[in-house]
């Protein structure tokens, strides 16, 4: 009999390429992993690892397995689901993980909506980019709060998950509250802020991206931003008179004073937000009932709105 934790660990490892990654993704050590996965080759009665010194990789019959053991675990969460949704009242534990905006932005009001279920655990983590949709697939959170700047993330991404439209999230200019540019009868004009201090996220950083895009539309060469990790230690360094930036708009939910906030004329450039979940999840009560909340939260949540 195949054990259920040796085919997800199985899974894991056919989606990250190595055991190293396996145990990080999963919280175990690298130890661990290799001998559950050796176990499952004896419960298997072939090899489904072929290891060398340095690295392992799947066999054919690995490779088929994984494949399998994707279908195993939805079969096994549907039935989860379908046995849960006749309970009376959501309950059990929820995880959501979010980009760090996110968090902070609908936190107040999932957390208000979500008192009312008295039998529901419900977490809410901080995740990296990218790495939302990865722990849902995984099974390691049941929703994960995204964004995406492409246009493209739900047709690029597995059948298996749901994608929940819940805002589009445009860029906005954020500048001292003492600078000239904040007064609203003054006429936004990116070239006139070519020789400011800009700020903006690291390199690779979807947001330090379409900051590049905005100040690709100035002309000549562009602005070199001082880098920063985190949209809210930028926005309270505006807020200090050391520089000024381009932020989507959702960073300015938790209200930063000193901060003057200007829509940008003629830009176009934004992020969707998308709520992301197992298909196979919807129809659990607990789920259901957060999915909702977190809809509810992003039609409350209001980011201090650009003047025009």
């Amino acid at each position: 009999m195949l054990e259920l934790r040796r085919l997800r660990l199985l899974a894991e490892f056919a989606r990250r390429g190595s055991i190293a990654a396996t145990a990080s993704s999963l919280g175990y050590t690298p130890s661990a992993v290799s001998q559950q996965l050796a176990a499952l080759e004896r419960e298997a009665r072939v090899a489904l690892l072929d290891r060398t010194a340095r690295s392992a990789e799947l066999t054919d019959a690995g490779r088929r397995l994984a494949q399998r053991a994707e279908e195993i675990l939805g079969l096994v969460e549907a039935a989860e689901t379908e046995l849960s949704s006749q309970a009376d009242a959501p309950m059990g534990r929820v995880v959501v993980t979010a980009f760090p905006t996110a968090a902070v932005a609908f936190a107040p009001a999932l957390a208000h909506s979500l008192r009312d279920h008295p039998d529901m655990t419900f977490v809410l983590r901080q995740t990296t980019p990218g790495d939302g949709i990865r722990q849902v697939q995984s099974g390691e959170v049941d929703i994960a709060l995204v964004d995406d700047w492409s246009g493209k993330l739900p047709d690029q991404s597995p059948a298996a998950l749901k994608f929940f439209h819940l805002r589009r999230d445009p860029l906005v200019l954020a500048v001292p509250a003492s600078h000239p540019m904040s007064d609203p009868h003054q006429q936004v004009d990116l070239q006139k802020l070519r020789e400011e201090p800009w700020m903006a996220a690291p390199t690779g950083e979807p947001s330090r991206q379409a900051v590049e895009k905005l100040l690709d539309t100035v002309g000549g060469a562009r602005p070199v931003p001082w880098e920063f990790e985190g949209l809210h230690t930028i926005l309270s360094l505006v807020a200090r008179g050391i520089g000024i930036t381009a932020i989507p708009a959702l960073a300015l939910a938790a209200g930063d004073q000193g901060v003057a906030v200007r829509r940008i004329p003629d830009c176009v450039l934004a992020r969707e937000v998308y709520a992301v979940t197992r298909a196979a999840s919807v129809r659990r009560p607990s789920v259901t009932v957060t999915l909702r909340a977190i809809y509810a939260a992003a039609r409350e949540v209001q980011p201090a709105p650009p003047e025009d």
